[in-house]
């Protein structure tokens, strides 16, 4: 099948075969100046962008994906080109949202529809085609007599891991990679033996399973309580069934295939990571589903002699300010080194501080200048970096029947993600709390967290979930970061090592810092049955009584980088 854009050299217009005007609500009108103030954009460049759609690209087995060029009406050949490889579609506002405002303001985009999604050939397998897929794509674009000298990869999430599918075998021409919300090593986290979190792959493959069906974001969201109650399905591989009517091999598949098994090899790249030697600008948010592998990369890059740059926000996932930021990073960033020129001076890191609710300029991740400070669990609920006294431990009963609730925190979807009141949580009695007394000074806090909790379970099979939490004057309490880590030996008193999720956060002086302890954070973390039995087929659920320690002998602690004075 010939590329319809092979015959074009003169200069881009609108009228030529194969090339669609925008609607007028995105050809410069209503559209355009929303997104420019959702994104908080300057003026575009022009606000006369057309699209070419459907263009054939070959892959070496002989599947054909598609892709659509966007790009100015007039003079576009030879811009700078953006490309964006996505399993969510070619149309739609939030490709829109991220290719028109490039369009606009220097680039042309390409946005390629993966192996199997939305008319591109072949079958769709998660991550398994991204690399060899990925680099037939760049070398058909770089042949483009439209492409030009330079190209920049971005996109978040998976349209962020399959830059890092490539990105130790780019192209010249490739200038800089803009990962965003995203890793090297995708979802890979979420299937850890100690931490398995079920609701990101269940809801990602629910989604992706119904995606293209007519009116698929109006499904997605009438079928949210049906979603959500399909994690509750005893055993866990009639979920997917019970959510879509249907089994979803990519379900199937991330309940029985842990993190450590080959089957996922195809989508592990972080040995790729340090031989990039491109520029590379990541975005990233406190209360994103991958920061810590994210944070993970970006060291790894350090450590080979690079520098990149890395952007942390007090994001989820989905929120509109991830969308701004990279598409700053992107026009300012990218678009620099696609021109030749040095982008904006800025400090390697920059990363906003909440509580201060101000940005903050480091030199690296984690920053200097911060020491652990150990923060110990002391009867009645107190919280302090004292010695705790003698003491019984406290206890708390656990019945998976009946989860302790995720509310807020790190989840794949917005209206649930992100800082949130734990007033209810914290009532459960399923749910311990230790609590400082007022700070007589602000305690900043930025760095990786940690929690060494002495724990005890009546089952041999338990978890152990530890969040922090800032308490305001008022006493409403908010979640900051958290973690969990699943125990097989519980029966017997065990020192559990949780690592909480990375974070940036000023505790004000006159609020207290809270501990929460409890057994689960459902269904962001998949519940412990207490039974032993593998996840995808256990059927039987037991209640546990569990006990926390808190004497001299067995001092569970919070470990907290705190700025030193």
């Amino acid at each position: 099948m010939a590329d319809r854009a092979d015959d074009v050299q003169e200069p881009f217009a609108g009228a030529r075969e194969g090339f669609e005007p925008l609607p007028p609500a995105r050809r410069g009108g209503r559209g355009s100046r929303l997104v420019q103030r959702l994104l908080h954009l300057g003026p575009p460049l022009t606000r006369s962008v057309a699209v070419q759609r459907d263009l054939p690209v070959s892959m070496p087995d002989g599947t054909v994906l598609l892709a659509d060029r966007w790009a100015p009406r007039a003079d576009g050949d030879g811009l700078p080109t953006a490309l964006i490889r996505t399993p969510y579609g070619r149309r739609g506002p939030m490709i829109a949202m991220a290719a028109v405002p490039l369009a606009e303001r220097g680039f042309q985009v390409v946005v390629q529809s993966t192996r199997g999604t939305f008319g591109s050939g072949g079958v769709h397998v998660p991550f398994r085609d991204e690399r060899e897929d990925g680099l037939a794509t760049l070398d058909w674009l770089v042949s483009r007599p439209w492409c030009g000298e330079s190209v920049v990869l971005t996109g978040g999430s998976y349209l962020g891991h399959v830059q890092w599918a490539v990105a130790d075998r780019l192209p010249p021409q490739v200038k800089a990679i803009i990962p965003v919300v995203t890793e090297s090593a995708l979802t890979l986290d979420f299937l850890r033996e100690d931490a398995f979190s079920l609701e990101t792959p269940f809801r990602w493959g629910v989604m992706v399973a119904g995606q293209e069906r007519r009116a698929a974001m109006l499904r997605q969201l009438l079928d949210e309580r049906r979603t959500h109650r399909a994690q509750f399905t005893l055993p866990l591989d009639r979920a997917d069934t019970a959510a879509l009517g249907r089994r979803s091999q990519y379900i199937q598949d991330m309940l029985v295939h842990g993190a450590d098994d080959p089957h996922w090899s195809g989508g592990d790249h972080r040995a790729r990571v340090a031989d990039v030697s491109v520029p590379v600008s990541s975005v990233a948010g406190w209360y994103d589903i991958f920061l810590p592998g994210q944070l993970g990369d970006h060291q790894a890059l350090r450590a080979a002699g690079r520098e990149p740059r890395l952007t942390i926000g007090p994001w989820s996932h989905a929120a509109m300010g991830v969308f701004a930021e990279a598409a700053t990073q992107t026009l300012s960033f990218g678009l620099a080194h696609a021109r030749g020129e040095q982008p904006p001076e800025r400090a390697p890191v920059r990363l906003y501080v909440m509580g201060e609710e101000a940005w903050r300029d480091a030199e690296s991740w984690p920053p200097p200048g911060y020491e652990p400070c150990r923060f110990h669990l002391h009867p009645d609920g107190a919280l302090s970096t004292g010695e705790p006294p003698e003491s019984d431990p406290d206890g708390y009963h656990y019945d998976p029947a009946d989860p302790t609730p995720a509310v807020g925190g790190v989840r794949l979807t917005g209206r649930h993600a992100g800082r949130k009141d734990n007033t209810a949580l914290e009532s459960r009695p399923d749910v311990l709390t230790y609590t400082t007394p007022a700070l007589d000074t602000d305690v900043e806090v930025i760095g990786e967290v940690t929690a060494e909790i002495w724990f005890r379970s009546s089952l041999p099979w338990a978890d152990v979930f530890v969040r922090l939490c800032d308490v305001d004057e008022k006493g409403r309490s908010t979640n900051v970061c958290d973690g969990l880590l699943s125990l097989t030996e519980a029966e017997s008193t065990t020192r559990a090592t949780v690592r909480l999720w990375p974070t940036a956060q000023l505790f004000k002086k006159g609020h207290r810092i809270r501990v929460q302890v409890s057994s689960g954070a459902f269904p962001r973390f998949a519940r412990n049955p207490g039974t032993g039995e593998p996840r995808a087929t256990a059927t039987t659920l037991r209640a546990a009584d569990q006990q926390v320690f808190h004497d001299p002998a067995r001092p569970s602690a919070l470990v907290l980088p705190v700025r030193r004075t």
